[in-house]
């Protein structure tokens, strides 16, 4: 019997294997119920480029209240595409991990969009 978790990865496995055929650099995205995380991979798979999360202290200090809401996502996903073009990495492919296209990784995606990264 497959738990939640195992059908999560293989949803992802799936989305992973498309990407690296692209060869683009992937957003790929981690939720807990507490944080958020996001990182820029570069296509080698060898090196994240950036990196943002809910647990770093300069993220979470414009955070007001919880870190596990949608507007705590929307600053991580507006963070991790101002140090991606920092980087000089303009277009990314979205690695949304398995996770639903829904909530707090819409959130992320979205703000990311905003703040000038395309994918």
């Amino acid at each position: 019997m497959q738990t939640k978790k195992d059908s999560r990865l293989r949803r992802a496995r799936k989305a992973r294997a498309k990407i690296r055929d692209l060869g683009q650099y992937r957003l790929c995205i981690n939720r807990t119920p507490r944080h958020i995380y996001a990182q820029i991979i570069a296509p080698d798979a060898a090196s994240t480029v950036a990196s943002a999360a809910t647990t770093e202290k300069e993220v979470a200090a414009r955070i007001e209240g919880s870190t596990g809401n949608v507007a705590a996502a929307a600053i991580v996903g507006s963070e991790i595409a101002r140090r991606a073009k920092e980087a000089g990495v303009t277009s990314v492919a979205f690695d949304r991990s398995g996770f639903k296209y829904h909530g707090r990784v819409k959130a992320l995606a979205d703000a990311a969009r905003e703040a000038g990264l395309e994918f």
